[in-house]
């Protein structure tokens, strides 16, 4: 092509990477932290049922949504804003709230579609590096940004900043702080009280990997009206579908079911990183419903990934600073962590 037809920031940014998806069903997928379980009978029976209203557009506000999670966290329905996923909310922000040549700071490594999203506005990205104890960097305190993102559980590490910490690094920010707790779920507590308590502060939260309703692509934000109110001028007219809405609804009524399959997944998050450890491994602690692990030093991060293809076990290798010699294991069923487990002691023994 001989003419640039696009921004500059869009020429200059590259793409977000997902993770593979294979095109057969023969791979163990343990490199995309989707829930292993199925959702509610609820969800399914709530996008059944919208399937005849098709030819209608959804409700602009899903509000459906809404309600639940105005229910589930004691807050208004001006307080909750919904997206199709979480991912849209980060772009809602980031168009919102990010001037060209503004500023985003976020600690590192995280999840590296903030500075995807960062780029494609224009904008300026400041990763502030994590400490070696996988801490709250202090160089993240006080800074000017506009916006500060801190995924929480942190992804790819999984570790966990707790409440007390974050509120702090809210106090001390003039911009928006953006807590994103896409695994929170599987951790031990929450900062959504945060979204209540400071007017800088949101919540993000997704139906994707507690509610296992990744395909259906449901996420919400909650924080003060005057924030959501805003972020309402950016939305899409009809950003979430009818099904979506419906089985969104559906899956936030059914807390037991979600919850029972978050035990189950933790459960097997501790045997994971037990035996991995146990095999020379040095895991992470992890409140998501993945863990980080580095090979043995003998046992180079590269080989192990691409002995695990081989065996068609798929897990994510992130070739970044800081965790380049890891690799994430999503949290499969039982069985499908056995078959992992099997290959990676065949696989040890043979260095």
């Amino acid at each position: 092509m001989t003419r640039n037809y696009f921004r500059k920031s869009i020429e200059r940014t590259e793409a977000y990477t997902p993770g593979y998806q294979p095109k057969v069903a023969d791979y163990v997928k343990l490199n995309t932290n989707e829930n292993p379980y199925p959702p509610s009978d609820r969800v399914l029976e709530a996008i059944r049922a919208e399937l005849a209203r098709l030819g209608r557009y959804p409700d602009p506000t899903s509000d459906a949504v809404r309600q639940e999670v105005a229910k589930l966290f004691d807050v208004r329905l001006d307080n909750v804003l919904v997206g199709n996923g979480s991912d849209e909310l980060l772009t809602m922000i980031v168009r919102a709230a990010v001037e060209p040549g503004g500023t985003v700071s976020f600690p590192s490594p995280t999840y590296t579609l903030y500075e995807v999203l960062v780029g494609l506005e224009g904008g300026t990205s400041r990763p502030v590096k994590i400490p070696k104890d996988w801490s709250l960097p202090e160089g993240l305190f006080g800074n000017d940004s506009a916006v500060t993102f801190l995924s929480n559980p942190n992804s790819p590490t999984g570790t966990f900043v707790p409440p007390k910490e974050v509120l702090r690094l809210a106090k001390s920010l003039d911009g928006l702080l953006v807590v994103d707790e896409a695994y929170v779920d599987f951790a031990e507590t929450h900062c959504m009280t945060l979204a209540r308590e400071c007017e800088n502060v949101l919540v993000l939260r997704t139906l994707s990997k507690s509610y296992s309703l990744a395909g259906l692509r449901v996420g919400f934000a909650v924080g003060p009206a005057e924030l959501i109110a805003g972020l309402m001028k950016v939305k899409d007219s009809y950003n979430v579908g009818r099904p979506a809405i419906a089985g969104g609804a559906a899956a936030l009524r059914d807390q037991a079911h979600m919850l029972a399959n978050v035990k189950k997944v933790k459960a097997t998050r501790a045997r994971l990183a037990g035996e991995l450890d146990a095999l020379g491994f040095t895991t992470l602690p992890s409140q998501a419903n993945f863990v980080l692990t580095r090979p043995p030093g003998e046992l180079s991060v590269r080989d192990y990934y691409q002995r695990l293809w081989e065996k068609l076990i798929l897990v994510r290798w992130l070739d970044e600073p800081w965790v380049r010699q890891f690799v994430r294991v999503s949290v499969g069923t039982d069985d499908e962590i056995d078959r992992l487990l099997d290959a990676t002691r065949k696989i040890v023994k043979k260095k």
